[in-house]
């Protein structure tokens, strides 16, 4: 399948009308103004508190702001025009990302992000420069991470409702925005599941656990409640939501991609995490057919082989170029279907240059 054209984007990587300025500007003030709240209120009755949403607030700083741009799609997409409470739920689901990062970090035991020390890794330190052994430290900073996960979900929720609360549509906002809060767990736990099988999960299974966990509130939802709050038709909603699933899943196919056989220099990844964690990836899915990556996968879970050996011999099977493959053919029927749906152009352009940027991730 061809990729979409480049064209599709404009400087810095950011798809030629999915967000304008100003609206990016009125993103990063709110959710500033929005931390700023939440820390001055938590010092007056803890100090460790007003501290830690200081420090969320440097954790989610300087992000892309994906989920917002999405949110904002939806929106004028349907001739939505006035843009408060659309801002607002960009940034409950800007909020949400930062919650299941929190949560993320813990799960997979890590303590460094893009480059850069996590939450917990601070608060992991800091128990070690009290004396504590690293154990009990690290111990320190996974509760750490899930506290501050817990305070930004609340903060999320709490905003998604206030955003919806003078639309037509407002149930079916809240309920949205509720399901893919389940469908983040749900992806996480099999994602987690998966990891203690001696054996990886087969393409479908990966490919339903990467929806759950990772497309819906990524992309599918911010398009659709984006939609509905500008006063698009249940339908008009699902079918646009239903682009942002393909995307979104094309999304996590190369980031499985990028874990392995990425450059960690140009995309702040491990290339040997998701490996040595037991990870199921579309690599490991596509490849576990192939006799001689099976038998060297289990010889390195049996730590009989070292991980370059596992990593030449999944490069061998090609599960790379099937996995851009998949990617690229969600990405071409996304764009087909934003087309089908007689989008406004600079929507459709928008969704072209999306799929553009997600195909040449990492490149």
């Amino acid at each position: 399948m061809s990729q979409p054209t480049r064209s599709a984007t404009q400087g810095h990587g950011v798809p030629a009308g999915a967000q304008p300025p100003e609206t990016t500007v009125a993103v990063r003030n709110e959710l500033q103004a929005i931390i700023s709240r939440q820390q001055e209120s938590a010092t007056g009755y803890s100090p460790a508190t007003g501290i830690m949403w200081e420090r969320i607030g440097s954790a989610l700083g300087g992000g892309k702001l994906t989920r917002p741009q999405l949110v904002m799609l939806g929106f004028e997409a349907f001739g939505g025009t006035d843009t408060r409470n659309a801002v607002l739920l960009g940034c409950a689901f800007e909020l949400l990302h930062g919650s299941l990062l929190m949560h993320d970090d813990m799960i997979d035991r890590d303590f460094v992000r893009r480059g850069k020390p996590t939450l917990s890794a601070l608060y992991r330190d800091e128990a070690l420069a009290m004396g504590r052994n690293m154990r009990d430290a690290e111990h320190a900073g996974h509760s750490a991470a899930v506290i501050a996960g817990d305070l930004l979900l609340s903060t999320a929720i709490r905003l998604s409702v206030t955003a919806a609360s003078s639309c037509a549509s407002a149930e079916a906002i809240i309920d949205s925005f509720q399901r893919c809060i389940h469908h983040a767990g749900a992806g996480e736990l099999e994602d987690l599941l998966y990891s203690l099988n001696d054996s990886p999960a087969k393409v479908q299974e990966v490919l339903r656990m990467e929806e759950l966990k990772t497309a819906g509130y990524s992309f599918q939802v911010p398009l659709e409640t984006g939609a509905l709050l500008a006063g698009a038709s249940l339908e008009q909603a699902a079918a646009i939501g239903g682009i942002g699933s393909q995307l979104g899943v094309a999304y996590q196919l190369i980031d499985d991609v990028l874990g392995t056989f990425g450059d960690p220099g140009v995309t702040g990844k491990s290339i040997e995490s998701d490996l040595r964690e037991g990870k199921s990836t579309i690599l490991t899915a596509l490849a576990s057919t192939t006799p001689a990556f099976s038998a060297n996968l289990q010889l390195f879970r049996e730590q009989r082989v070292d991980i370059d050996t596992v990593r030449q011999s999944l490069e061998h099977t090609g599960a790379e170029s099937l996995a851009r493959q998949l990617a690229d053919e969600l990405c071409n029927s996304a764009t087909q279907a934003a087309l089908g749906m007689r989008l406004p152009p600079r929507a459709t352009e928008s969704i072209e240059g999306f799929a553009s940027l997600i195909l040449r991730r990492g490149a």
